[in-house]
């Protein structure tokens, strides 16, 4: 069963005949308290489901570790069973090593972050450019690899098939090969939790790692971060891109590509990379 689908009773309209009641399948939504050796360091609204790569993507996006050495045990807090088991996690570390919470703002640990946020609570913009060291030039991959992204994204979406209501990222390699796709109700949280997997897989910044990430939202500031910090040195969007997200491209030297079709697509930044 699905944990990140649900049915409520909803009443049907449509204007060629009465209203009737239905069962319609609906995306969860639920918090996880995100903790580091039991102290608190945010609050997400998210589909349950791969919460351990969601909080492992989360502390690799936000510095916290730099790779799956730094983490130890990953865990639920509390028993199977009891009112609220599964949403709250824990990440402790390696034998030997220590995470430092205190890399994320005081303004953002212990807050909620919404399923829609973007850099909320940060100090200063600064702060998440620090972060991203340029990413040296190539590889060059074919058109066909950015519009083929859609689709093998989108081949990789049950929730949104039952739902229609959430976003998905999904990671690729050179070859097309789908390497990680989440779903979320939040695209920061689907691309966290397909960042996630890489990190479990060691495929962060190895050879035949992601050279594209595709994203079912927008292209914003943050998921262009993530992308730097993961040292994947595209972007693919079905959707826009923001302002922010394009001038950080072009400064940490990756290829950001909007409304991605199977006919075409908008470079905004480090257009090199794509060859026809």
């Amino acid at each position: 069963m699905n944990p990140g689908i649900t049915q409520r009773v909803v009443s049907k309209i449509d204007v060629s005949c009465p209203p009737r009641s239905i069962h319609d399948e609906l995306a969860v939504e639920e918090p996880l308290e995100i903790r580091v050796a039991g102290d608190s360091v945010a609050v997400t609204m998210r589909s349950p489901g791969e919460d351990t790569r969601l909080a492992v993507g989360f502390l690799f996006s936000e510095g916290i570790i730099e790779s799956i050495d730094d983490v130890g045990r990953v865990f639920h807090c509390g028993r199977p069973g009891t009112e609220g088991y599964g949403n709250a996690i824990d990440v402790l570390p390696a034998p030997g090593h220590s995470l430092d919470i205190e890399r994320v703002s005081a303004s953002r640990r212990g807050t909620l972050t919404t399923s829609a946020c973007g850099v909320c609570g940060r100090r200063d913009v600064a702060d998440l450019v620090a972060r991203c060291s340029v990413l040296p030039p190539g590889p060059e991959i074919p058109a066909a690899l950015l519009t083929g992204s859609i689709d093998g994204m989108r081949r990789n979406q049950p929730t949104f098939t039952h739902t229609g209501g959430v976003h998905a990222a999904a990671a690729f390699d050179r070859d097309g090969d789908a390497l990680a796709c989440s779903e979320d109700v939040g695209r920061h949280n689907a691309v966290d939790k397909a960042v996630g997997a890489l990190l479990f897989d060691r495929l962060v910044g190895a050879p035949g790692g992601a050279v594209l990430l595709a994203v079912s939202g927008r292209a914003s500031f943050e998921i262009v971060q993530k992308a730097a910090v993961a040292r994947i040195p595209v972007v693919a969007s079905v959707s826009a891109a923001s302002s922010l997200a394009v001038d950080l491209a072009a400064d940490v030297g990756i290829t950001l590509a909007g409304f991605v079709r199977r006919n075409g697509f908008n470079l905004y930044a480090h257009p090199e990379r794509v060859v026809r």
